[in-house]
């Protein structure tokens, strides 16, 4: 328990600081203080003490050095229960201070706006301030520390009774931790895009919030689980939605599925629907209006897409709302949602959960990051525009206008199937996927076997090169006439010779599109 005496207050967000000021000195408490904090405690009618006369050294260099003084530090510091410690404060004219309340400069807003100068970032590296924290934090025993201001309440709560709790302490000195190691990361990280040019950091620090959206469970319901997101956001995504309806929970699953299904939509400009089962599409369609492509999308594969994620890359209006009718799904994903579509979902779907994302927008910037025992793998995100890139023809044959455009919507989709994997389309419809194979072959008789002769006609997307001509031979079983993939292969001369035999167009791109 700790009886609260003295208390530093140094905030850069004010918010709720007067009034936690007030409440303060009714309970006696002296209170410490710098500058504009100072200034608005004293504004307010609280009595304040200057930090500077209790150092006896004035603020200095812009206010670079303030609380950075053995005054602050060792009544901060200092063990209360050892007698060397206390003789020493008392030699030294040092008092202790038993609860500090600082937050820190802005550093994450600053680097948040549009072109800001690398000297003004860096004048919003805060150094008193989570010295300060740290200092409190370790001597959490005997300091209480606050750095967020929706705990004042419950400070003054605790005051008011008598004294902080330990618990609180703890938890408080935790919280600060947290706050101070996520600070710093932010910082390396801004300087290791300014210094290092877009290269990967030699030490990776990473600081993620945790969402707003609580989970149910894990993969399984006997793991626990939490959805944690970046500070900074730079596009549309699961990440950044809101989930506006649904009485059921969201799960880990459905969370990881509904950015498989967002991440591609996102692709096309047409209006688009994806519907995912296991992070894998098993249907998606391009149409001219969205209903059409939600209709269309989940008429692929009715069976496979029960208990499905649905994404759309347009608002939901009532027409395709009502078209769910009947149909199991998890979870929806949308930009947003027309004001009857939602009136009728509320109605319908008690137990669908829906997810808003707002306007579409697309980068590339960041990483992607996959977990492994005892480490880390960590790759940019950078993938070429396929209307960019120059595709090779290297069959007799040329695809058509239609079946480029075709082979367009294949690659796309086949970013996003994990590998080994296959897309046969045709109409801007995905009829046959063949996910997840140990055999490029095998994956090309479940694309052909889950068409079910629609893609008769159509075109196919492999994620890598042919090493053999037998999934292109499986191929042309089912209809298929213009393929396109990396190339690449020792047997290339003999999958080419292959689509010209079946009257095949190939088109080559260099680029692969392993996804595991």
């Amino acid at each position: 328990m700790t009886k609260v005496k003295r208390a530093l207050i140094s905030v850069s967000n004010k918010e709720g600081i007067v009034e936690l000021g007030k409440e303060l000195d009714k309970l006696g408490v002296e209170i410490l203080s710098t500058g504009g904090t100072a200034k608005k405690l004293k504004d307010a009618g609280v009595k304040v003490r200057d930090v500077s006369e209790y150092t006896g050294f004035p603020e200095m260099m812009e206010g670079r050095v303030k609380t950075l003084h053995p005054k602050v530090h060792g009544g901060l510091l200092a063990l209360r229960d050892n007698k060397e410690h206390m003789e020493t404060a008392k030699k030294h004219g040092i008092e202790m201070i038993d609860l500090v309340v600082v937050n820190l400069y802005p550093f994450k807003e600053t680097i948040s706006k549009k072109d800001v100068k690398l000297a003004d970032a860096i004048e919003n590296i805060d150094i008193g301030g989570p010295t300060m924290i740290r200092s409190a934090a370790k001597n959490h025993e005997f300091v209480a520390v606050v750095v967020d201001p929706k705990d004042y309440p419950g400070i003054i709560e605790e005051l008011k009774a008598g004294e902080i709790k330990k618990e609180t302490k703890n938890l408080l000195a935790l919280k600060a931790f947290e706050h101070t190691a996520s600070y710093d990361c932010l910082i390396s990280g801004y300087l290791n895009e300014q210094y290092r040019k877009g290269e990967l950091p030699k030490t990776l620090n990473l600081t993620f919030d945790e969402s707003s959206i609580t989970l149910r469970y894990g993969e399984n319901p006997h793991q626990k689980a939490a959805f944690y997101t970046e500070p900074f956001i730079n596009q549309t995504c699961v990440s950044n939605a809101k989930q506006i309806f649904g009485e059921k929970q969201i799960s880990y699953n459905n969370i990881f599925d509904a950015d498989g299904a967002f991440e591609l939509v996102k692709e096309f400009k047409e209006p688009t629907a994806a519907v995912i089962k296991h992070a894998n599409p098993c249907g998606i369609a391009s149409r001219a209006t969205i209903e059409e492509a939600f209709k269309d999308a989940y008429d692929v594969d009715p069976m496979a897409a029960f208990g499905c994620i649905v994404a759309l890359n347009r608002k939901c209006n009532l027409k395709t709302a009502e078209l769910m009718k009947g149909k199991f799904m998890e979870v929806l994903i949308a930009p947003g949602y027309d004001k009857d579509a939602m009136e009728w979902i509320k109605e319908n779907k008690k137990n669908l959960r829906v997810l808003e994302t707002g306007p579409v927008t697309k980068s590339n910037k960041g990483y992607d990051m996959k977990k492994v025992v005892g480490g880390l793998l960590v790759q940019t995100r950078d993938w070429p525009d396929i209307d960019k890139l120059e595709l090779k023809v290297v069959s007799k044959r040329k695809p058509t206008k239609e079946e480029t455009e075709d082979l367009k919507f294949a690659w796309k989709v086949n970013k996003h199937v994990k590998s080994n994997s296959v897309v046969f389309c045709k109409n801007k419809t995905a009829y046959g996927i063949g996910a997840g194979q140990m055999s490029r072959v095998d994956a090309s008789i479940i694309a052909k076997r889950k068409s079910d002769g629609r893609a008769d006609g159509g075109v196919m997307s492999s994620d890598a090169f042919f090493p053999f001509r037998d999934a292109v031979d499986e191929a042309a079983k089912a209809g298929i006439k213009a393929i396109i993939h990396p190339g690449g292969a020792k047997r290339d001369e003999e999958v080419i010779q292959a689509a010209n035999e079946n009257g095949m167009a190939m088109v080559f791109t260099g680029v692969r599109l392993f996804k595991h």
